[in-house]
């Protein structure tokens, strides 16, 4: 009796994305993030650059367009950490900075459902969870970010790139540590602090995914 042979599972769709179209992306995804906090400077012009945080827009008129943000963040994080995980030596320190960067995206995505308090305003419900998802993406992108450049300073075919975004890491490590000292002062200058923090993270993220098109024809890993 012969035995059936047993069909071998198709990889996920998404693990079928080729890792420079997953960067192309991430880096249209860069783009337009910016692009749009720009536009929310301009349509929420009463909230201070340098004293409101980025969150506050979720507040308010126009909150749905800083909802479809923080939506579109998480989406190019993932995008780019499953580009990285395709194209990276998987050594110990990047498999954990990558894993620490899809915890970022996943918290990036749920601040979209979780409105914050404006500045000066009590803390309580909705706002006391965003602050805490907004504490662990920050501390899960600026320690993840470090970690995988580390990682990448041995690899030859990230040899160009990975100072560079070392470099990027430990400047965002400098923004989260002012960022943390603002938080706890009256009045302090955290929104800047937090823009110069997500710039940073937002800039390294970008490099990466350049990172990932220029190695776009060396062998990537097969899907899992």
């Amino acid at each position: 009796m012969a035995i059936p042979m047993t069909a071998t599972a198709p990889a996920p769709r998404f693990a079928q994305v080729e890792p420079s179209t997953l960067a192309r992306f991430t880096l249209a995804g860069v783009v337009g993030y910016v692009a749009v906090d720009v536009v929310l400077a301009f349509l929420r012009s009463k909230y201070s650059l340098i004293y409101n945080a980025e969150s506050d827009y979720g507040r308010g008129a126009w909150s749905w367009v800083m909802d479809l943000n923080f939506l579109l963040r998480c989406a190019l994080s993932l995008a780019i950490a499953g580009a990285l995980y395709r194209v990276v030596p998987l050594g110990g320190r990047v498999r954990a900075g990558l894993a620490l960067l899809v915890v970022w995206a996943i918290c990036s995505g749920l601040l979209a459902f979780f409105a914050d308090d404006l500045e000066g305003q009590r803390q309580h419900g909705s706002g006391v969870v965003h602050l805490a998802l907004a504490g662990i993406a920050f501390t899960c992108i600026t320690i993840g970010t470090v970690l995988i450049s580390a990682g990448l300073m041995s690899d030859t075919g990230w040899r160009p790139l990975a100072p560079v975004l070392l470099s990027i890491s430990v400047a965002g490590v400098v923004a989260y540590l002012l960022l943390g000292a603002a938080l706890k002062r009256h009045h302090a200058p955290d929104g800047l602090y937090e823009r110069i923090f997500l710039g940073l993270e937002l800039l390294w993220i970008a490099v990466a995914a350049l990172g990932v098109v220029r190695l776009g024809q060396r062998a990537t890993r097969p899907p899992v």
